[in-house]
């Protein structure tokens, strides 16, 4: 397996080891100000990975989905990181440390907007990962060397114009409280 694969799952395990790392130490541990570091240290993450993708491409190596894939991370992390963090955040007050109020699950036009500015942040996520890809593309300038990021690029395309209906859909059927018999 390449070892940007390799890589990749390193970082995103490294991801979520800050996180979690960060959270424990700051509500377990009452040390807010080195929780705060720790939960910092995600971007670090993604430079590891950018640098060394840039590395072996720089190389000489031949683009693969791998070198996609971390440009896709790249762009999530820094699109979602924040709001990722704060989602792990709020869960893990409530129901490890008891700590915090009880996240609030959204329904009807409330889940709709809050389901759109999450595509909004795919977007953004996407606009990040295609222009690492494009540069990628550029500066290599040898499209058989970047044929996978190119089809990898295409595929997601497709998948943020799904999830973009999918958000519409939310706003013309919005999602329905459960009922309990």
């Amino acid at each position: 397996m390449n070892w940007i694969i390799w890589l990749i799952i390193a970082c995103e395990i490294g991801f979520w080891v800050f996180i979690l790392l960060g959270l424990v130490t700051r509500y377990i541990f009452k040390k807010e100000s080195l929780g705060l570091f720790l939960l910092a240290m995600t971007p670090v993450v993604d430079f590891i990975l950018l640098a060394a993708t840039s590395y072996d491409l720089y190389q000489g190596a031949t683009a693969t989905t791998a070198h996609a894939l971390a440009a896709i991370y790249i762009g999530v992390s820094i699109g979602f990181g924040k709001s990722m963090i704060k989602w792990a955040d709020e869960r893990f007050s409530y129901y490890v440390t008891k700590t915090g109020p009880k996240p609030v699950k959204l329904y009807g036009i409330d889940y709709a907007k809050t389901y759109f500015k999450s595509w909004l942040r795919h977007l953004l996520s996407y606009v990040i990962g295609a222009t690492i890809i494009g540069i990628i593309y550029v500066l290599i300038n040898d499209y058989e060397r970047t044929e996978a990021m190119v089809q990898i690029l295409g595929l997601w395309s497709l998948v943020l114009v799904i999830d973009l209906v999918l958000s519409i859909t939310y706003f013309i059927f919005p999602r329905k409280k459960e009922s309990r018999l």
